[in-house]
């Protein structure tokens, strides 16, 4: 892990539905797995995730491309 570089959250390229969860995975240093399972079990218990999620989707920008 590099120390003298600023981590940034970005939204993974590769991702399942918008890439948020992966990105948020990589960000934190977690398994995008569990991130997801969590996020399932916060949209279907908890009401309000779903927008969180939606903003996190237009505001978090794609990670960019390494050439």
């Amino acid at each position: 892990m590099e120390t003298n570089r600023k981590r940034r959250l970005y939204r993974v390229c590769n991702g399942v539905f918008a890439g948020v969860c992966g990105g948020v995975a990589e960000y934190f240093g977690l398994r995008a797995s569990s991130v997801r399972l969590v996020t399932l079990l916060l949209i279907l218990f908890g009401g309000l995730s779903i927008w969180i999620y939606v903003l996190l989707w237009l505001i978090v920008p794609k990670e960019p491309k390494i050439r």
